[in-house]
């Protein structure tokens, strides 16, 4: 199977008459056209919808910048001293969970507080056993790390009685104060903006026509809503086809990844350009089956990752295997500013208000660097602590 980076004339022509006799006979299995909300966003032509492509290489191209310096806070209260935190994780397998873990270890060593981790192990009961033994130990503060509150929820009643702040990592969809689940703060990219960028690098770097597979695990609300999203941005260029959404929970990616790639690749042949992923780590599962395939590292497909950055994910960019970019968390100063947001808690003080900016990283702009770690963060806070 050979197809080139930008679908051939005969490929374009071929993927609409699919999805027209598809409409005719009122069953869209798998073939979804573009549509859009405005009168310009439905044109199309040469790049399949115009004025969503100007849009997106604009926004795609900002994203890309790496010299974005700091904008998060250079001011606050100064470090209490002889504070313990513990860190709730979903799974320590999660490259994104992991990652922020390691931010929060380091920031404490900073600050000269401490520090112990509880991994959940990715399973309800676990990580209900994490949240007791978190909230029996207690420290002077827990992090949600990856999960649901409410999946704990008589726990979080009890730390909050207790009087224990709590600060999660991607616990709920948006970052910042929680009321229902009460959280201190939410620490996380805005999941709007990562799914959008996401979908924009698609329909910019296929000049506006690409066949799309979105991956996903309905079972998380917070993954479900970044897919819908990421389909929702999709559809507005005329020129994107959404050929499927595939449901793969994160705990069986690793054993259903491979056949559900190997499916798509003999379903949809060279319709198929891009993909998105709500994690990262599905293109580490799914590179067994493209090799198998014969696809080159360096595609077709185009796969972007939105979410996480974690260093394997880094690897496949910078080696042009089987990932081509990612939209990627940074975990470090999400670490960071998790232990400042808990400062700020323990001095009775409201929250930052801080969220860190989108990123895309491709092999052009990641100098082989193995994370994202934008610059400024570390002397900022230090600074803020007095340390």
């Amino acid at each position: 199977m050979h197809r080139t980076r930008k679908a051939a004339p005969s490929i374009r022509v071929a993927r609409l008459v699919s999805c027209a006799l598809l409409a005719t006979a009122t069953a869209l299995v798998g073939c979804e056209r573009g549509s859009s909300e405005g009168a310009d966003e439905t044109t199309t032509g040469p790049s399949g919808c115009p004025a969503v492509q100007d849009r997106a290489q604009r926004a795609v191209a900002g994203a890309e910048r790496g010299d974005i310096p700091w904008g998060g806070p250079t001011s606050g209260p100064e470090a209490v001293s002889g504070k313990t935190l513990v860190y709730v994780a979903q799974t320590m397998t999660n490259p994104g969970v992991a990652g922020a873990a390691k931010g929060v270890r380091e920031a404490a060593r900073a600050i000269g507080w401490t520090v112990r981790v509880i991994d959940g192990g990715g399973t309800p009961a676990g990580i209900q056993a994490a949240m007791s033994e978190a909230v029996a130990l207690r420290p002077s503060g827990i992090v949600i790390g990856g999960f649901d509150p409410d999946s704990t929820a008589s726990q979080a009643a009890r730390a909050n009685a207790q009087g224990i702040p709590l600060i999660g990592w991607h616990a709920v969809p948006d970052p910042g104060p929680s009321r229902q689940p009460d959280l201190f703060t939410n620490v996380t990219t805005r999941v709007q903006d990562v799914a959008r960028i996401s979908a924009q690098w698609i329909i910019s770097d296929s000049g506006g026509r690409a066949g799309v597979v979105v991956i996903t695990d309905a079972s998380i609300p917070f993954a479900r809503n970044k897919s819908d999203l990421i389909r929702k941005e999709l559809v507005r260029c005329g020129g994107v086809d959404v050929l499927s959404v595939q449901n793969i929970p994160i705990p069986d990616a690793s054993s259903r990844t491979p056949r559900e790639i190997a499916s798509l690749l003999s379903r949809f042949q060279d319709r198929w350009t891009h993909s998105v992923a709500i994690n990262d780590l599905y293109f580490a599962d799914a590179a067994p089956a493209f090799r198998a395939a014969g696809e080159k590292g360096s595609g077709p497909p185009f796969n972007i990752g939105a979410g996480d950055g974690d260093p394997s994910a880094f690897q496949r960019i910078n080696s042009r295997q089987y990932q081509a970019a990612t939209v990627p968390e940074p975990l470090s100063l999400q670490g960071w500013q998790i232990v400042d947001e808990f400062n700020r808690a323990f001095s009775g003080r409201p929250a930052s208000g801080y969220i860190a900016p989108v990123h895309v990283a491709t092999a052009g702009n990641s100098e082989g660097a193995g994370t994202w770690d934008p610059t400024g963060y570390r002397e900022a806070y230090r600074k803020i602590w007095g340390k």
